[in-house]
């Protein structure tokens, strides 16, 4: 199932919904890159919320998609890590270094907006 790819003013959102193969995680990555590109978006945020599992290949491509992203021009923030996700993701030494997080969407386009987040997150701490 292709991740849907959301366009609010000059942020994209793409919300995973599910937990994606390794086909469709490149895949959005590679959409990702492109859009941020053809639509000259700003930020990205790509939501996690619904997911129960981030496994070292998915954290892996997220983190690669926040690289790619800045180097087209676009802040990337990860939003709605679960706390069981988190734990695990610490337990197997699983990182989104360098990379921005938030509690959820609502933080994460308060952060991209420049607004007062409630706790924005350097993936880097």
């Amino acid at each position: 199932m292709a991740v849907p790819i959301l366009k609010q003013g000059d942020v994209l959102i793409a919300s995973m919904q599910e937990a994606l193969t390794d086909r469709a995680l490149i895949e959005l990555r590679d959409r990702l890159s492109d859009q941020v590109g053809r639509f000259r978006a700003r930020s990205v945020i790509v939501d996690v919320t619904a997911l129960d599992v981030l496994d070292s290949f998915a954290t892996r491509t997220i983190r690669g998609i926040a690289y790619t992203a800045k180097l087209r021009g676009a802040r990337t923030v990860v939003v709605g890590i679960q706390p069981e996700v988190a734990f695990a993701m610490v337990e197997l030494g699983l990182t989104f270094e360098g990379v921005e997080t938030a509690l959820d969407l609502e933080e994460g386009l308060a952060l991209v907006r420049g607004g007062p987040a409630k706790g924005g997150r350097d993936g880097a701490r």
